[in-house]
């Protein structure tokens, strides 16, 4: 999935740290407060550091269903 962007749209990346302790739904509100964005639009990457920097999370809509990974 990560290994090659070329398939996405958009990729937004949050700025600062992220709880990375969330999960769907906690990142998905973060999408919509922070980002003034929808979680749910297909081929849009979200990328979430945590404190450490190199720790990642990614939220991506596949059309059915959250793929979510770290």
């Amino acid at each position: 999935m990560l290994n090659n962007a070329t398939g996405f749209k958009k990729i937004y990346i949050a700025c600062g740290y992220t709880d990375l302790r969330q999960g769907i739904d906690g990142l998905a509100a973060v999408i919509r407060r922070e980002l003034n964005a929808d979680p749910f639009q297909k081929d849009v990457l979200f990328m979430f550091c945590g404190r450490k920097p190199d720790k990642i999370k990614c939220l991506l809509w596949e059309g059915d269903g959250f793929l979510l990974r770290n």
